[in-house]
């Protein structure tokens, strides 16, 4: 099944997961952590294509990427001033 993902079209969490080839657990994270904005509809996840793309796309690599950076510059200083 290859489809494409349509950036006016609702998701559900299992349809998302599909589409991006990702576990549960995994999509559960980035519901949780934010990365993937969505909302609950009569105690499920609806999540917009676009929310989708948004996701794979470069730039927020990038963003991820700038951050992971940050945080492990911070990590070192803190371990070097010990």
């Amino acid at each position: 099944m290859n489809k494409e993902i349509n950036i006016y079209e609702v998701y559900t969490t299992s349809e998302a997961q599909k589409l991006l080839k990702i576990s549960d657990s995994t999509m559960k994270r980035l519901l949780k952590k934010g990365l993937v904005k969505a909302n609950k509809v009569g105690g499920q996840y609806r999540i917009l294509g676009k929310e989708l793309l948004r996701l794979v796309s470069p730039e927020l690599e990038k963003e991820a990427v700038k951050s992971y950076l940050g945080l492990k510059k911070k990590i070192v200083s803190t371990i070097n001033n010990w």
